[in-house]
């Protein structure tokens, strides 16, 4: 067990939402002397600078500038996601059935459903509401568990054990909140936004809201020799984890010759065709506008940028299944534990490449890390990521990677304690060659 790893249990306890994740990345990277840009102002960026940007709360891009125009050395990028699959509470959703509160939720993401059963739940989020003649918002955190979906006693379905659990989401899935005469959830909402803004006396009226579920249970290292990480959101959280500190470290030893460029999306799950998600104008605005700043703006200067860079896609790999390794190419079977992967797919839902899984590894061979390899097998359709996106969007040469966990798209999560320092140290490693 590392400091690194460590640090990851603190992150994800931060992050309940992608609201939380951008919220604690801003603050890491302004510890760090990195300073907020927004997007409506005019920018004015030098060499050297250290600058990130939000979009709608849930992405941001962070970058340091190079001693040169990206024109000239173009920028390295480190792309990843701050979305997770999970229940998301319906705008209007509270309900009253047979005695009792329950709330109305939606699916966000391919959810495996059945690990949301029996499961101390909360909710945390972003509120929009009018206060003393104002309208603003606020991320809430309730941090207590108020929320559990029962699972039915095998009693009530005698046969589940051989037939296998079966869930309508529209049916099975509603939280229960309480009692029929619980308090409502605006109230409740109400409380938590008084809580945080300590200025405000009242709540007058809650407008709007992004809340989601979360398992109370907080990220653990676990196993007799610490081996393991036990936790929500690991998809794609460890990836924007590691991302973030491998640009914060990099820059802290000063500027390099290109632009380096940290850019974690929200909607990745769902597809990224968002206002901010990864095939959104986003990346690419900030980077065309660090362009502008640093050198003539032509179209020459852009398209030349684009073409001398490289990017990484952070996303988390599937790691073979002890008790289910058929469900693996019998060649391509990562092991938690044992190094960053390297994932390709002919089909392209994966970027990767032999030029870029050639630059990977030797990233890799340089810090002392054995990587490893991904490639579904034929028969069974593998993930997405950003990578295609962004690397169909501007060009960039994309290498896929990430590392190995089972349990993916669970409420929770299962990875190696031990993969979590090695990975930024490549990440490290790639903001820092020559």
């Amino acid at each position: 067990m590392t400091e690194t790893a460590e640090d990851l249990i603190l992150f994800l306890n931060s992050s309940p939402t992608p609201f939380h994740a951008v919220s604690e990345c801003s603050r890491r990277l302004m510890n760090a002397g990195f300073m907020q840009l927004k997007e409506e102002d005019y920018w004015e960026i030098e060499t050297g600078d250290r600058f990130f940007v939000t979009r709608q709360d849930s992405s941001i891009v962070a970058f340091q500038v190079g001693s040169s125009g990206p024109e000239d050395n173009g920028f390295r990028i480190i792309g990843a996601h701050t979305d997770s699959p999970n229940l998301r509470i319906r705008p209007d959703a509270e309900l009253k059935n047979d005695g009792y509160s329950q709330l109305a939720i939606e699916p966000y993401g391919g959810v495996l459903l059945h690990t949301w059963l029996d499961r101390d739940l909360s909710l945390a989020g972003r509120v929009f509401f009018e206060a003393e003649g104002k309208s603003t918002y606020a991320l809430i955190n309730v941090k207590r568990p108020i929320l559990r979906v029962p699972s039915l006693a095998i009693h009530l379905e005698r046969d589940v054990n051989k037939k296998g659990l079966s869930l309508n989401p529209e049916k099975h899935l509603f939280p229960i909140l309480g009692l029929e005469n619980c308090s409502r959830l605006t109230d409740l909402v109400g409380e938590e936004i008084l809580k945080g803004e300590e200025s405000l006396k009242s709540v007058d009226r809650i407008h709007a809201y992004d809340l989601m579920a979360y398992d109370v249970q907080p990220a653990e290292i676990m196993g007799p020799n610490n081996d393991f990480i036990s936790s929500g959101r690991l998809d794609n959280l460890s990836s924007c984890h590691a991302g973030l500190t491998s640009l914060i470290e990099s820059s802290l030893e000063g500027e390099s010759s290109f632009t380096r460029v940290v850019a974690l999306f929200d909607h990745e799950e769902v597809g990224s065709v968002s206002s901010r998600g990864a095939d959104s104008t986003f990346l690419e605005d900030v980077l065309n506008r660090v362009v502008s700043s640093t050198s003539k703006s032509s179209h020459q200067h852009f398209a030349r940028s684009f073409a001398r860079s490289t990017a990484i896609s952070a996303d988390m790999s599937h790691g073979v299944h002890p008790n289910y390794p058929d469900k693996h190419d019998r060649n391509h079977r990562p092991v938690l534990g044992s190094g960053p992967v390297i994932k390709t797919n002919v089909n392209q839902a994966y970027a990767t490449d032999s030029e870029t899984a050639s630059m990977f590894s030797r990233l890799c061979r340089e810090v002392g890390v054995q990587p490893q390899a991904f490639s579904s097998r034929n028969d069974l359709a593998c993930g997405s990521t950003i990578g295609a996106i962004t690397s169909a969007r501007l060009g960039i040469k994309t290498v896929d990677v990430g590392n190995s966990m089972l349990s993916m798209h669970s409420c929770r999560e299962f990875a190696s304690s031990h993969d979590v320092e090695p990975i930024v140290r490549v990440f490290t490693k790639f903001f820092k060659n020559p």
